[in-house]
């Protein structure tokens, strides 16, 4: 079975509302047995004309779980804590 990524470009504009997301967000990441691989940092484009603000990607056993990560009640209150904090772009995509 494939893995699978969930991939984030997330503009903060409340860092400290944000705070909260980051905190409810890691616990729905634990509680589905997902991985951080990139979780901001900094970033230098090598190509082409995309600027992300913040990246993030997690990593998942399966397309199937990583959905099930984003339709938990444990990141839906996730979610409801960012809503004015940030604006988030989220794929996912099945690995290799």
């Amino acid at each position: 079975m494939p893995s699978a990524y969930i991939i984030a470009n997330v503009t903060v504009t409340n860092p400290e509302q944000y705070a909260e997301y980051r905190k409810l967000s890691t616990i729905a990441v634990q509680a589905h047995g997902a991985e951080f691989c990139v979780r901001g940092g900094s970033v230098e484009v090598l190509e082409g004309d995309w600027t992300p603000d913040r990246v993030v990607i997690l990593k998942f056993p399966s397309v199937e779980q990583a959905k099930a990560y984003y339709h938990s009640v444990e990141y839906q209150a996730a979610i409801k804590a960012r809503q004015g904090a940030a604006v988030m772009r989220m794929v996912v995509i099945e690995g290799v």
